[in-house]
């Protein structure tokens, strides 16, 4: 009897060429988009956002060329409330989140994981350029082949129960060969362009988009440099992240950055680019997957954000739920909210949550 997968399809060509190559390995599949927002909500466009009515057609012809049973989960409440509220809360608290690594924890590896069990689906198989290995009894996230599309950074959450029923059939091929495959089957998405940033802010900026979600007014305050001399007014913290140059709306006679906010305060401090610059960080929330636990200080490479390099650190583990990180050279703009995941060659070793 063959076995059962769900996959997880949004319409892309990455997701319809996952189902491509799991009917072709005799996989009994299901397609499925998860509806994750009303587009009105958030003030979108049906057309061209994540969950369009566009997305949903282009999965079902997919679905319909390759005999596939299609359907659509409706999980708008459980995204408000994980990806959607946490998304605003954060910035409201001067933090910057990584909205799509709670997207990936809360609902394609949560929800839909739970989803698939009711379903008795043996595995759900998803899209994303990452492969998964199972050494000595336990199941480890590995880098894609594909560097330029590597996407293991925003799936350390994973975990052993989930590894071990998910597969990443793209991990091991580049995006150019995945949409040859696309193009050699006939599929309607064959040379769609991929999502670009957060799927639930179509256009313009964060800040606009929580001010005309949640109604509400945010108080402006100074902006003050690192002795505490007033250099001007700010238009409410939500506006402004580490490392922002643009937008402060301030004539200086020299470049200024945001390094801090005080929400207390409410001021946003300013200084120049060498006051971002931290060896340091703590991390929260943490999930491992190389270990159980971290039981004296190791080296690994890690980073603080999804496009840019690894580099060398030592990391401790404080406790059960926290990490100590002191990197070799020190890091730019190190930021409250964003993901610290670590990696041994190609593997993930685990991460975390900067607080």
């Amino acid at each position: 009897m063959s076995k059962k997968a769900l996959i997880a399809m949004s319409g892309g060509v990455d997701s319809s060429v996952a189902a491509f190559l799991m009917k072709e390995a005799g996989y009994e599949c299901m397609g499925v988009t998860m509806k994750l927002f009303d587009n009105e909500d958030v003030n979108v466009s049906r057309e061209n956002s994540c969950c369009s009515l566009k997305d949903v057609e282009d999965a079902r012809s997919v679905c319909f060329k390759l005999d596939m049973p299609y359907y659509v989960f409706n999980f708008a409440d459980r995204f408000k409330e994980e990806v959607i509220d946490k998304f605003i809360y954060c910035y409201e608290n001067g933090m910057t989140p990584n909205p799509c690594i709670d997207c990936n924890r809360y609902l394609k590896f949560e929800k839909l994981f739970s989803r698939a069990k009711e379903l008795e689906c043996d595995y759900v198989v998803t899209g994303h350029y990452a492969r998964i290995e199972e050494k000595d009894g336990r199941f480890l996230l590995k880098k894609a082949v594909d560097d330029t599309k590597d996407q293991s950074y925003v799936l350390y959450s994973m975990t052993q129960e989930q590894l071990s029923h998910v597969q990443f059939p793209l991990g091991e091929m580049t995006k150019n060969y995945a949409r040859d495959i696309a193009e050699e089957n006939g599929f309607v998405n064959a040379r769609k362009h991929d999502s670009q940033d957060i799927c639930f802010v179509q256009e313009g900026k964060y800040s606009d988009f929580i001010k005309s979600y949640t109604g509400r007014d945010y108080k402006e305050g100074d902006f003050v440099d690192l002795e505490g001399n007033v250099l001007g007014r700010h238009k409410g913290i939500i506006n402004y992240t580490i490392g922002q140059r643009k937008g402060l709306g301030l004539a200086l006679k020299e470049p200024m950055y945001v390094v801090k906010l005080d929400l207390v305060k409410n001021q946003v401090i300013l200084g120049r680019n060498e006051d971002l610059f931290t060896k340091t960080l703590h991390c929260k929330f943490i999930n491992l997957i190389t270990v159980d636990n971290i039981l004296e200080p190791i080296r690994v490479k890690a980073k603080i954000r999804y496009r840019q390099p690894e580099t060398w650190a030592t990391v401790t583990q404080i406790g059960d739920d926290e990490l100590l990180v002191e990197f070799d050279e020190p890091q730019r703009a190190i930021t409250k909210g964003q993901a610290l995941v670590m990696y041994d060659g190609d593997y993930v070793v685990g991460g975390g949550t900067i607080v």
